[in-house]
């Protein structure tokens, strides 16, 4: 049996067999500890510090401003809680946008509990944040603005800069959780004005288990692992040396496939939904129609279960639904009910994510597998 066509990208990403070779000396012969201060902990030193300055190359950023950490999840964390404990003096109050990932709205909670508060920005029908509502709910007490660069769910990309803007002007840290869009898009800190970007390796090829955080140069954050002084005092534990130069070719790889990488998955994406379109003309875009990731097409199809079309198609076509799935009951994603899709569209919906590896072909074949499920539903 032929394995599934993969349409997942989103949600993680096969390692690059280039990636996988970059790291197999330092998970057999180079095994020294970076710290130490001989020959084999020299070459792990070597290895950690020529995929910081890989990484930090890709996002226009300084080889001391990039983090690692252990993923996404933890940077977000640093980011957040480090700006809150660092600041917990100046004020109480933070920003962010209803659209987040749970490990932006996970800590945010935490903070909550303990008399943080937190502000949760709406957003529109595309699930964009409107620039002028996150200025209106800033205070005295504001120290960060947290928003995402592009939504996991229907690909919307932010106006991140001007959102940077207004936090600036107002003496405000912005972060951004980058997680989807490193990779897929050009994402440079400096520009798009963040103090603080989150780094997701296994969303552009790279292991799961090792990401980072781009701290701009003097922004107060407090460690949330303490220890000895690794990562500039801001994030203790012996260096994971192999998933670091992972990560590092990762990056190096994004860093040359950009320019073509836009525009090839753009054209599938499109003519994946041109397709679907001919069939299903009833199925609805969640997500910008243009300010969107190129590779990312979220569709609800009106009085269709996602659920049972994603059980009818996943022998044949890896993807996910619009739903999160909690102890076994299905409900509606937020994501789709914050930009006022009603329950049953929200229910309806099938998130389809391309990557380095799809082709055309697979393109065809998975508009006539999904085609013919949903009308199997319909009828």
């Amino acid at each position: 049996m032929s394995k599934p066509i993969y349409l997942d990208y989103n949600a993680t990403t096969p390692i690059d067999p280039t990636v996988v070779e970059a790291m197999e000396p330092y998970l057999r012969e180079h095994f020294g500890n970076p710290s130490s201060d001989h020959a084999f902990g020299y070459r792990a030193r070597m290895a950690v510090e020529t995929a910081r300055e890989q990484l930090a190359n890709l996002l226009g950023a300084e080889p001391d401003e990039v983090i690692f950490t252990s993923s996404g999840s933890e940077a977000n964390n640093l980011a957040i809680k480090g700006v809150a404990y660092a600041l917990r003096e100046r004020g109480n109050h933070i920003i962010t946008s209803v659209v987040e990932h749970p490990a932006v709205l996970g800590p945010l909670k935490f903070l909550e509990r303990q008399g943080y508060r937190v502000t949760r920005l709406p957003v529109d029908s595309d699930g964009c944040v409107d620039p002028d509502q996150a200025a209106a709910a800033i205070t005295e007490q504001t120290i960060l603005i947290s928003v995402m660069h592009a939504n996991n769910e229907v690909g919307t990309i932010q106006p991140i800069h001007t959102l940077a803007e207004i936090a600036h002007a107002r003496g405000i840290l912005f972060h951004s959780d980058a997680a989807q869009s490193i990779g897929k898009l050009p994402v440079d800190a400096g520009k798009l004005g963040a103090d603080l970007l989150t780094v997701v390796g296994h969303k552009f090829y790279a292991p799961k288990g090792v990401g980072a955080l781009i701290v701009k140069r003097g922004t107060p954050l407090e460690p949330l692992i303490h220890g000895a002084g690794h990562e500039s005092h801001l994030r203790a534990g012996t260096e994971n040396v192999p998933y670091l130069v992972g990560l590092g070719r990762a990056a190096a790889l994004a860093e040359e496939r950009l320019p073509d990488y836009h525009e090839r998955i753009a054209l599938l994406r499109d003519a994946l939904h041109r397709g679907i379109l001919e069939h299903l003309p009833s199925a609805v875009l969640n997500g910008h129609p243009s300010e969107r990731l190129p590779n990312t097409l979220n569709l609800s199809f009106p009085g269709v279960n996602a659920g049972a079309l994603l059980a009818a198609i996943r022998d044949r076509v890896a993807c996910s639904t619009g739903s999160a799935c909690h102890a076994g009951q299905a409900a509606p994603s937020s994501v789709l009910l914050a930009m006022g899709r009603d329950e049953n569209l929200a229910s309806s919906a099938l998130r389809l994510s391309l990557g380095v590896p799809t082709t055309a072909h697979q393109i065809e074949q998975v508009v006539e597998e999904i085609t013919r499920a949903v009308a199997a539903q319909v009828h």
